[in-house]
């Protein structure tokens, strides 16, 4: 059971997350996008989305520190463990609720207003609960079990065990003593991959950084000939007139 889940199912998860997306853009290349609905409604979108992607940029920047950056790497460069962990709590807490309170306005937003309600599919509702379950699985973790418990020193377990993932050499082991909190984090992480090329997820892989680059687009106008002046209505009237039946 050990090799399955901590061997097997990430392994398994990463190539769904590969060959999902090679075959998501060769059969779905129109479905490729983030189908907004800002049209159907944007006074929630404008507070919620800025929320949930900064909070999520956060997020998993701290995860990629906390993951793939050793503890021994830290201490060479000075880094107390101490303040390690303080920064490393504090900046997870803080975008954690970011990304709750962006998240709950994003999902409120799919539920109360009824067009938006209509265009949201049955793959955005799967979407939207994974991610609710990996966040209140995640700031279980962070705040319930570092910030107010006794804490847990992952990066010397599940940090280790998920290197050793890309090193084609998990250490299994390490992961049967983890908390359940963590245990179901890392799990849930893994599963989201698999889920994330059926989603609309995709389009982040998508962003138009050429904008960045891309050299300006100059309007230049036509230059016509100024059009020729148009006679008043009067003078048309009178021109169509019978000089001899009007007296004249």
């Amino acid at each position: 059971m050990t090799t399955l889940l901590w061997v097997v199912l990430p392994y398994a998860c990463l190539a769904v997350f590969a060959a999902g997306h090679v075959w998501r853009w060769r059969h779905d290349q129109f479905g490729w996008t983030t189908h907004t609905s800002q049209l159907l409604e944007s006074r929630l979108l404008r507070l919620g989305s800025p929320l949930f992607h900064l909070g999520a940029f956060g997020v998993i920047g701290g995860h990629a520190i906390g993951l793939l950056i050793p503890e021994s790497l830290t201490e060479r460069l000075g880094v107390p463990e101490d303040a390690y962990h303080v920064v490393s709590v504090g900046g997870g807490t803080v975008t954690g609720l970011m990304l709750v309170a962006g998240l709950a306005l994003l999902i409120a937003r799919r539920f109360v207003n009824g067009r938006v309600r209509r265009v949201t599919t049955t793959m955005d509702k799967v979407l939207y609960a994974c991610l609710a379950a990996m966040v209140v699985l995640g700031m279980t973790a962070t705040v319930g079990k570092n910030l107010l418990g006794g804490g847990y020193d992952y990066r010397e377990t599940i940090a280790v065990w998920f290197r050793g993932i890309f090193y084609f050499h998990p250490h299994s082991e390490l992961m049967t003593g983890a908390p359940l909190v963590y245990q179901l984090h890392a799990l849930g992480g893994f599963l989201f991959l698999a889920l994330w090329p059926f989603t609309r997820l995709v389009h982040v892989w998508s962003a138009p950084m050429a904008y960045l680059w891309r050299p300006y687009v100059v309007y230049r106008g036509r230059r016509r000939p100024a059009p020729a002046p148009q006679p008043a209505p009067a003078a048309v009237r009178d021109a169509g007139r019978d000089p001899v039946s009007s007296g004249h």
